[in-house]
């Protein structure tokens, strides 16, 4: 039974180019030994950096903005711990700028991305039991963009809160 369809594939070969084995054309012909040759590694190759550049950029950007978030939680609660050890306003806003400024430089952070606002309640910021807020807000700036001072591009903006009392024991 093998050997009909065999011969039927033949004979239907035949039709389409008649005369002997030796006529047929060379992808027709049967070979021995010739396994299939392609380019899988230029295809990985190609497909690998057509999906992978931007997978890897996505999540390099995605370690920014979480780092971004670490850096004004820390410099959130340190700017309120250290405004209310302070014994005046004014002494208490330049420390609390500076405490912010190390925080953010801790996660590799310009302190030119980042804004601070102190706000007391009641509006005596020294007096014993005043409530003071230290929000920080910070623009996470896209890696690897070398002209991003020029652009002002930035990932996103995160923002952080913190609140500290002032004691009544200095």
């Amino acid at each position: 039974m093998k050997t009909d369809t065999a011969n039927v594939a033949m004979r239907d070969i035949r039709k389409v180019w008649p005369g002997d084995k030796q006529t047929l054309p060379h992808d027709a012909r049967p070979q021995k030994g010739v396994h299939e040759q392609g380019s899988a590694v230029v295809e990985f190759t190609f497909l690998a950096l057509l999906l992978m550049v931007p997978l890897v950029y996505f999540i390099i950007t995605v370690g920014q903005i979480q780092g971004g978030s670490f850096a004004v939680v820390g410099a959130a609660d340190q700017a309120a711990k250290v405004y209310v050890a302070k014994p005046d306003t004014s002494s208490a806003q330049a420390a609390a700028e500076q405490a912010v400024a190390i925080a953010l430089a801790d996660f590799g952070h310009r302190p030119e991305e980042a804004t601070v606002a102190i706000s007391c309640d009641p509006a005596d910021c020294q007096a014993a039991g005043t409530v003071v807020t230290a929000n920080v807000r910070l623009a996470v700036p896209l890696p690897f963009v070398p002209f991003r001072d020029g652009l002002r591009l930035s990932a996103t903006e995160v923002e952080a809160s913190a609140t500290q009392v002032v004691g009544r024991f200095r």
